[in-house]
């Protein structure tokens, strides 16, 4: 199915600079179709609530991810798409817990999970949903994957899981006590976000048969890209609009969540410009009133700006880590997937 793909060849590695999108939809085309097939049917409660969290299918970025990456160092597609499924289900299944922490009534242009269900079923989906992506991960040794390398990747995605549950509790930390350091920051999106990209890279790098200096930069390309695209994510609370996020633009600060460009404000305003931003974050204001200060106060101070030269330089780091890959078309992709992360819309 995606045979074009497979052929690394100097026209290939061409043809992804000149029509990446294309590319990269015919790359999801098999992973959309195998996470489509596995929910044709809903047996119970449990799987309709899951169904409706993971379908229709959002970008499918980080199954895309796992891959490339297997790809690029000599794997083959169908030994690794049950991970790349699972990887999906992981995400989702953060994404309704998130949702349930948020207070969020919308994802992906629709009711969440939990406000169409209850907060309790959508628990409980999601918890089944991680269990599904251990057992995707699992099935890759019937597909041909050695045991070896099957535990490996288990092991990996364990970790990630961890990683990302300590930066979801940062970023309450963060919150309660007002912390105001990029540092700390860039830890918390490091564990909530850049986690489950190193995860899917370093997967599919794993169970395509990739050396450890492969997985290891796959894993350094994953974490930067994870950072790069967390950032661009929190500035669409404020270039962006709810119809094209497929969420409320007021969320973060409903939620007074201290995100990069507001950091970058707080370091970078003058004393009015702190005032506003105190205000808004000791709560109170409507939400949004209180989007339409903080937005002018980003503008004003230069943060927008200086947060996105940020994520370039994340993405930038991401790029270089894919060097000592082999020059396919796959290796092309990823990179431009790293660009693609900074200069994407919602």
């Amino acid at each position: 199915m995606i045979s074009a793909l497979t052929v690394n060849s100097p026209h290939a590695a061409a043809a992804v600079q000149t029509a990446p999108v294309d590319q990269v939809a015919e790359l999801v085309r098999p992973i959309r179709d195998e996470l489509e097939d596995r929910w044709l049917e809903e047996t119970d409660r449990l799987d309709a609530i899951c169904r409706y969290a993971l379908l229709p299918a959002g970008k499918l970025f980080r199954p895309a991810l796992l891959v490339e990456s297997a790809l690029a160092v000599g794997g083959v597609l169908e030994q690794v798409l049950p991970a790349a499924v699972g990887t999906e289900y992981g995400h989702t299944a953060s994404l309704v817990h998130d949702d349930i922490i948020d207070g969020d009534a919308m994802r992906r242009g629709r009711p969440s999970a939990y406000h169409k269900f209850g907060t309790d079923n959508a628990i409980v989906a999601a918890d089944a949903l991680i269990f599904h992506l251990f057992s995707c991960l699992a099935e890759c040794r019937g597909k041909g994957v050695s045991a070896e390398r099957v535990v490996t990747a288990l092991e990996i995605a364990s970790a990630s899981g961890i990683a990302l549950c300590k930066g979801q509790s940062l970023e309450a930390e963060i919150t309660e006590n007002s912390i105001r350091d990029v540092a700390t920051y860039l830890r918390m999106i490091d564990g909530k976000t850049a986690a489950l990209f190193r995860c899917s890279c370093q997967c599919g790098a794993v169970l395509g048969g990739g050396s450890d200096e492969q997985v290891d930069a796959l894993g350094r390309y994953g974490t930067h890209l994870g950072l790069a695209f967390q950032i661009i994510d929190d500035l669409f609370a404020f270039t962006g609009d709810t119809e094209t996020i497929g969420k409320q633009t007021t969320s973060d600060i409903r939620n007074r969540r201290l995100t990069l460009p507001i950091l970058l404000a707080y370091q970078s305003g003058d004393a009015q410009d702190v005032r506003e931003l105190d205000m808004v974050f000791e709560g109170g204001l409507v939400p949004e009133k209180a989007l339409a200060m903080v937005s002018d106060v980003l503008v004003s101070t230069g943060a927008l700006t200086a947060a996105r030269k940020m994520a370039w330089e994340h993405a930038t780091s991401a790029q270089d880590a894919l060097a000592t890959l082999p020059a396919t078309a796959h290796r092309d992709r990823l990179h431009w997937f790293a660009g693609h992360a900074v200069e994407r819309v919602s």
